[in-house]
């Protein structure tokens, strides 16, 4: 709540409408503020120049207030973290379901170890994405899904600084040549294998998500249960305290002799103490439940983790296999029978998918 009013003055909000919402995600409660914008005096909004400015600003000061670990984007030149990402990226990036960092350092990487086009073309190629010609951006990358990928935006890198080190991407296949190419090299065999990964990684998922649901279900009881338990204690406690004051001649011989206040008085200081008790054991369980509730998601962020880089680690053995193809001339349709003899040049596709 301090925080919330430093942001109002920061904001030039100070005497607007508020809303505090406290919300649970993920095992993590925090709060959302919504303030009224409109003076109802004048009837006009009021004027919030620069206010992610002013927001920013203030996050950082409350970071430095409380000695916490200041986030990437605070340290010196981080505002210009390479790893920044659009809405559009993530979006895209969600699609396949990887990390969109991860996809910028590959990218990243490639860029840093090469010189030219020939260079970059093979270092991306080695973690599955090809490059190709764009239709308005110059140079496009498509990965093996068929994603397609800005190669400036993915590096961070000016437009002109890539067209000096790539020269003119003419001679490369357009996106949608790029995309029947790297589709037709994909043998039967792959996109099952393909398939097949993402389905075992998703019945791996099940049982965290079954799991989930269950502990949704039972700490939802649970708080049922504790509000249950505490409204009827209100209620009985509530007639408890209201019997003491009596009525009839006797109410006005305890009015006249002060004891009626006496009485009003220690009903006040009980009802707020029991308000006080409830309170600490509703914010009792919460904290069990949301211990529960955050190693669940712990366990399942590691094994989504876990789950990209192995795909990662596949989209780039594909990658390598499609390389082979094009060197030795072959198609990967046409990739030799396990069952038969090899040549040591047909050994090339044993890369242990």
């Amino acid at each position: 709540m301090a925080a919330a009013d430093q942001a109002e003055r920061k904001l030039g909000l100070v005497g607007q409408p508020r809303a505090v919402v406290i919300h649970e995600k993920k095992g993590r409660r925090h709060a959302h503020v919504v303030w009224s914008r409109i003076d109802a005096e004048s009837l006009k909004a009021v004027n919030l120049p620069y206010f992610k400015t002013a927001l920013n600003a203030l996050s950082k000061d409350l970071y430095l207030e409380h000695g916490w670990k200041l986030s990437e984007g605070y340290r010196e030149k981080g505002w210009k973290n390479p790893l920044n990402f659009t809405l559009a990226e993530w979006q895209q990036a969600q699609r396949i379901d990887l990390d969109p960092r991860e996809i910028k350092q590959v990218f990243q990487q490639a860029w840093i170890g090469s010189d030219n086009q020939q260079s970059f073309k093979a270092a991306l190629e080695d973690s599955g994405y090809f490059l190709a010609r764009g239709d308005r951006r110059g140079f496009v990358a498509v990965d093996i899904h068929g994603e397609v990928y800005s190669v400036a935006r993915m590096t961070g890198v000016k437009t002109k600084d890539v067209t000096a080190r790539l020269g003119s991407p003419d001679a490369l296949p357009s996106v949608e040549d790029t995309k029947a190419q790297t589709q037709a090299k994909l043998s039967a065999g792959l996109k099952e294998h393909l398939k097949s990964s993402r389905e075992e990684q998703r019945r791996a998922l099940k049982p965290l998500e079954d799991e989930r649901a269950k502990l949704v279900r039972e700490h939802r009881a649970e708080r049922l249960r504790l509000e249950r338990g505490h409204a009827q204690r209100w209620q009985a406690e509530s007639k408890e305290r209201a019997e003491r004051l009596r009525s009839g001649l006797k109410g006005v011989l305890d009015f006249i002799t002060g004891r009626a206040a006496q009485t009003r008085a220690q009903n006040g200081r009980e009802a707020v103490a029991a308000y006080q008790r409830d309170r600490s054991q509703r914010e009792g369980l919460y904290q069990v439940q949301a211990a529960d509730m955050t190693a669940l998601h712990q366990r399942r962020a590691d094994l989504k983790t876990q789950q990209r880089q192995e795909r990662m680690k596949l989209a780039a053995k594909i990658g390598q296999m499609l390389r082979l193809t094009r060197a030795m001339g072959l198609d990967a349709k046409k990739a030799p029978d396990a069952s038969r003899p090899r040549t040591p040049k047909q050994r090339g596709f044993d890369l242990d998918l």
